[in-house]
């Protein structure tokens, strides 16, 4: 059963941010996570995670750079900036409030 991407689609930010949290990362990378944790059921289609790259860059969550090219394709990798982890931090406390109260609605 796939997920159904409206029920995601609020926490794409907040999803991206969270694998670089691990650390430093490319989108390819990325979205590969994704899959491998969510076992295949959920991956982020490409035109939304590099809008969703633009997006956060625009305001501040994130930098990009240029990996090096020594190891094959040249790759633009992403980092979280401190304004994304107080982001992300504030979304993960929302998922949760909504998270209960769905419960709550659902008991």
């Amino acid at each position: 059963m796939l997920v159904v991407s409206d029920v995601i689609r609020g926490y794409t930010d907040t999803l991206i941010l969270a694998q670089l949290k691990k650390g430093n990362s490319y989108g390819y990378e990325i979205n590969k996570n994704i899959k491998a944790i969510t076992s295949g059921e959920f991956e982020l289609k490409e035109a939304t995670l590099y809008t969703a790259f633009r997006r956060m860059e625009d305001v501040g969550y994130i930098i990009s750079y240029w990996g090096d090219q020594n190891a094959g394709a040249r790759r633009r990798y992403y980092t979280i900036t401190d304004k994304g982890l107080e982001l992300y931090e504030e979304n993960i406390r929302d998922w949760y409030k909504i998270k209960d109260m769905i419960d709550n609605l659902l008991k």
